[in-house]
């Protein structure tokens, strides 16, 4: 079995080093903080050689660490960087040097200008000076920078690692410092360096996202032998990003291995980490991003709304609680939304609405949304009390006249053609009916239900709302509904609403 993921973030470092406006260091301790209760065992602070402000930085976090948190400081492989290095994590109780240099054969030939040998003697000799300040116990990370462009010089390249492993490295970092290719051809590299290097020592990855599969590549390196994962809070980096953190926890946990951090805090961290920084989340970027729970098409509508209650959604990754978003599943309405969105949300706003109903009103909603693009809630709304509470049609009603206890006379009229016919009925909603059959226009009533409801709900004045179901000659039945503050009024506005629903339906 795999040793558990080691996560070591560089927010603070190459995160950091990449912002318009670098954080201070009151910001940087904040930061700080907020990776110390996501529970990040090691932390890069800094890099103390590039300026004195950096140099600060990193001792002050070095003497706020936690007892059992990695402080780690950059230095590049020359003597100086390595004791300022040194220097400014002294006072962390858990300190560890991190040193690195080029050996890709491009960088050696057209960056560094020197040759093989000489980076390989460059790296041990570092190695063994940082060894010999630390003491007995050192703790140093060795980089070979460009790693991922290291295919033609990997035998090299794992040769000085057995060196700089003998001169005094712990952890040994393959960064795919520009991704160029496929996430295999970097992965049996780290697969090789694994199996040529003693299993104590520790193989670490630290993937750049210039096309897009830095989490895919460090996950995947994970399960080819890379305990420690080099990751920064929103993927804060150079150019494309680092790898994103959130996105390799969430995964491995979804892989069934011990993920040994507080995955709750995610989406509160990524927030304040977005603010801070000046880079917005992308609407669309996975698990944080404003549209990562948003479903809009039918067929992922209706998965996500029989399954929002359940551990395993049908449409998404994770259930949100798992890394502390309160929101939930999101369905926006659109001309390629189906019922299953209308009744969701109509039903979430507190509105009554059968699934039947949805059904009947989406074409009208669908209808809007090809000339509006996608419909607020309000909106929606709008469309629902015009097609169930004011459906609008051939019949109109006027008044309801009582002449006595069991007679009523109902004035109405039908494509502009007034009636005024004498209905007599066990209550107003009988004698309408038997109205309206001396007409022509027979109606069976199948279900009917009267309630009061809240004035704040649906509209002021609206006190009592008549829920029917009525069958036409032809067999077609609907529901519909009726409001009004008039009880005997709400229940013909409901009759007249089917009416029209059901010319509509015609």
């Amino acid at each position: 079995m795999a040793k558990q993921p080691f996560f070591y973030d560089i927010t603070l470092r190459d995160g950091n080093q990449s912002l318009k406006k670098p954080w201070n260091i009151q910001e940087k301790e904040y930061v700080f903080k907020l990776l110390t209760e996501l529970g990040i065992p090691a932390i890069e602070v800094g890099f103390p050689a590039s300026s004195e402000m950096d140099f600060d930085a990193v001792k002050r976090l070095s003497e706020i660490a936690p007892k059992n948190v990695t402080i780690s400081g950059l230095a590049r492989t020359v003597e100086n960087d390595i004791i300022k290095a040194i220097e400014a994590i002294q006072p962390a109780e858990k300190r560890r040097l991190h040193t690195f240099i080029a050996m890709s054969p491009f960088n050696m030939k057209y960056v560094l200008n020197k040759t093989p040998e000489e980076v390989q003697k460059t790296a041990i000799e570092a190695v063994s000076f940082a060894k010999e300040k630390l003491g007995k116990n050192a703790d140093i990370e060795f980089s070979a920078e460009h790693f991922g462009d290291c295919m033609e010089n990997l035998d090299f390249v794992i040769d000085s690692f057995q060196k700089v492993v003998k001169a005094g490295a712990t952890t040994i970092n393959l960064p795919n410092t520009v991704e160029r290719t496929r996430i295999k051809t970097f992965t049996d590299m780290v697969e090789k360096v694994y199996n040529a290097l003693p299993k104590d020592i520790n193989i670490s990855v630290h993937c750049h996202n210039d096309l897009g599969m830095a989490t895919a590549a460090t996950v995947e390196s994970y399960f080819s032998g890379a305990v420690q994962l080099e990751t920064a809070l929103n993927g804060l980096g150079e150019r494309a990003g680092n790898t994103n953190f959130y996105e390799v926890a969430v995964a491995l946990y979804n892989s069934d291995v011990d993920v040994p951090v507080d995955l709750s805090k995610i989406y509160e961290t990524a927030l304040i980490i977005s603010e801070m920084s000046k880079v917005a989340i992308y609407e669309k970027a996975p698990l944080i991003g404003p549209e990562a729970l948003a479903h809009r098409s039918g067929i992922h509508q209706d998965g996500a709304v029989k399954t929002k209650d359940m551990k395993k959604g049908a449409y998404r990754a994770i259930h949100p609680s798992l890394i502390g978003r309160k929101d939930d599943e999101k369905l926006g309405v659109t001309s390629q939304s189906g019922k299953t969105a209308v009744y969701e949300i109509i039903s979430r706003s507190g509105y009554p609405i059968t699934i039947q109903e949805a059904g009947r009103i989406t074409p009208f909603i669908k209808e809007s949304a090809e000339k509006a693009g996608e419909l607020s809630e309000k909106e929606l709304i709008d469309i629902y009390f015009q097609q169930v509470f004011d459906v609008k049609g051939p019949f109109h009603i006027v008044e309801l006249e009582k002449v006595n206890e069991n007679d009523y006379i109902l004035h109405f009229t039908y494509n502009d053609k007034i009636f005024h016919i004498e209905g007599k009925g066990n209550g107003p909603i009988d004698a309408c009916l038997n109205a309206l059959k001396k007409t022509g226009f027979e109606q069976k009533l199948i279900h009917y239900e009267q309630k009061a409801i809240d004035d704040d709900t649906l509209g002021a004045g609206a006190t009592a709302m008549t829920v029917i179901k009525i069958e036409a000659p032809n067999g077609k039945s609907i529901i519909a509904r009726g409001l009004d503050a008039n009880t005997a009024i709400a229940n013909v506005k409901a009759i007249f609403n089917g009416l029209n629903i059901i010319a509509k339906l015609n």
